[in-house]
């Protein structure tokens, strides 16, 4: 796992595009706002530079295949990998054959938030959340929801993957894990979930369909 931030200079910036393919090109010019317009670029060339890297190829010659829920993959590659980002930093997982997923969430204040746990998270996950003091709630909130996102990256569905069918833990102190996917323990128990150490206010996990991992983290620098 990489941890970067997305706050680069124009300088940077441009040499980030520079990398990019065309469609890449065009979905950032579809981004209203600049800030948001950066962050993509930033985040696509710093995920090219590391593949380049992993591979020993070029980053401008990296060709992105897509799956049918968008997600980017590298055609006739072992290397699995995933990005995420979230007010202003940026967390890239990468994995040889095994399948991947990562999230990052800032956390804020919500005013919604139980109504939100309530439409989207498992009955069991709601019941843990309700029980919870007032002040843990929202952390446990933030914890649940990059859980649950590097999951379903992971499985490379997106949101069209039913959240609410699949348990992980949120409660403070406990250990980062899945709990059961639609209704086996057995099957949760072929993920190993991971609870990243980010910077304060921000949660992340990582998800990778293997008992058998190693996790180790790095700090981009460029």
């Amino acid at each position: 796992m990489w941890q970067a931030g997305l706050d680069a200079s124009l300088e940077r910036l441009a040499v980030y595009e520079a990398l990019l393919a065309e469609d890449e090109r065009e979905r950032a010019a579809r981004f209203r706002f600049d800030r948001h317009r950066h962050e993509y670029i930033a985040g696509r060339g710093m995920l090219r530079v590391l593949i380049g890297r992993y591979l020993g190829r070029l980053p401008e010659a990296l060709i992105f295949s897509y799956s049918e829920y968008d997600k980017p993959y590298l055609k006739g590659n072992s290397l699995q990998f995933n990005l995420a980002h979230s007010g202003g930093l940026a967390l890239y997982a990468f994995c040889l054959n095994d399948p991947v997923g990562v999230d990052v969430e800032r956390e804020r204040a919500l005013t919604d938030g139980m109504q939100i746990a309530e439409r989207f998270f498992s009955p069991a996950e709601r019941a843990v959340l309700r029980s919870l003091p007032e002040e843990q709630k929202v952390p446990a909130f933030f914890r649940c929801w990059s859980r649950k996102e590097a999951f379903i990256k992971a499985v490379g569905e997106g949101l069209s993957y039913p959240l609410d069918v699949f348990d992980v833990t949120l409660a403070p102190g406990e250990p980062a894990r899945l709990l059961q996917i639609r209704g086996s323990e057995e099957e949760a128990r072929a993920w190993s979930l991971n609870s990243l150490d980010l910077l304060p206010g921000y949660h992340g996990a990582l998800a990778v369909k293997s008992r058998h991992k190693t996790l180790q983290k790095f700090k981009f620098v460029d």
